[in-house]
């Protein structure tokens, strides 16, 4: 049965991801045109991010400005990763594998980001000092609102940053692992059967990122009204926005791919023209998160208030509100 169905399946459909020089053979002038502005993007957004760590690392202070490095460089990697991948399709899986390794690391470094913007550990101990942190939230526990708040304490964050870091850490032993077993020919994304490795560490990755992007999630939920000032919101926007371009798109094309909507085109099977569709795609998509991300960061930013100023604050205008109020009922 399995012979008669591939018999009746283009070979071009089953053959493995083409070689560059089959690529640079194969294009017209639309996708020289359209290699060559793709390519192009990717090498302004490189050469963008570099301009600004040089610009971070000279305003910042340690080690504020090591974080912000790592946060920035997640559209730039990408979208260079992307352009490898797109030229040379037989290496998407190496490009996607180091994309996904770099982001990893980046959804621990939005968490040290935040409490680096609050003074570090120490002053936002001091300054939330005898508060709360509300649990229920996206994406494991946002329809739990029965569960109880947890006092901000050392402990507390320590096991914050375990949740966000062991993400870094297993994707990529597992990324790794991934590229052992498919040089071996034992991890392949289209074989959906239960004794494949795929169907094993694919879903074992995802339970990982939502159990990372939970502690990221409470804190910036906690402090997002304290770090308004600094454009945090859509700082953090951004980083969603490529968490979800980056994972979710990709998941998307790729079961397309496996479903046959995408369709072969010679040179490329199904799932290789997917993922060069998915190629493609990234680096527009992280070319103008690089330059919103850009202006975001090159510029300082007024530092925040200490918890005692901000108390004193409070204070004051308790006693303004107070004695205007005795006035007012004289």
């Amino acid at each position: 049965m399995e012979e008669a169905l591939n018999s009746t399946i283009d070979p071009s459909c089953l053959q493995e991801p083409p070689l560059a020089i089959d690529v640079i053979r194969d294009l017209d002038m639309f996708g020289m045109c359209l290699y060559g502005i793709l390519t192009f993007m990717s090498t302004l957004c490189l050469l963008l991010y570099l301009e600004l760590c040089v610009y971070l690392y000279r305003k910042l202070p340690y080690p504020k400005k090591t974080t912000t490095i790592w946060v920035t460089g997640a559209a730039p990697v990408i979208a260079t990763m992307s352009c490898f991948g797109m030229w040379i399709p037989r290496a998407v899986m190496f490009t996607d594998l180091t994309s996904n390794c770099y982001f990893a690391v980046v959804v621990y470094k939005i968490l040290v980001l935040i409490i680096e913007e609050l003074g570090g550990t120490d002053a936002f101990l001091k300054r939330n000092s005898g508060q709360t942190f509300k649990i229920s939230t996206g994406p494991c526990c946002c329809c739990c609102l029965c569960l109880p708040r947890v006092p901000i304490t050392r402990r507390m964050i320590f096991l914050m940053k375990l949740g966000a870091l062991q993400y870094a850490i297993l994707k990529t032993v597992l990324s790794v692992l991934s590229i052992i077993l498919w040089t071996n020919g034992n991890f392949d994304l289209s074989d959906l059967e239960i004794t494949g490795t795929a169907i094993w560490i694919n879903p074992f990755i995802g339970v990982l990122t939502i159990t990372s992007l939970w502690p990221v999630g409470i804190m910036f939920m906690h402090s997002r009204h304290a770090i308004r000032s600094l454009k945090m919101i859509p700082k953090y926007a951004m980083y969603q926005l490529v968490l979800v371009l980056s994972q979710l798109q990709t998941s998307i094309i790729n079961i397309l791919a496996l479903d046959g909507t995408i369709a072969c085109a010679p040179p490329f099977s199904s799932q290789a023209r997917a993922s060069m569709l998915s190629q493609q795609m990234m680096i527009m998509e992280m070319f103008i998160i690089t330059l919103v991300t850009r202006l975001l960061y090159r510029r300082t930013y007024d530092p925040l208030p200490s918890g005692t100023e901000e108390d004193d604050n409070t204070n004051n205008i308790k006693y303004y509100l107070q004695t205007a109020g005795q006035e007012h009922d004289v």
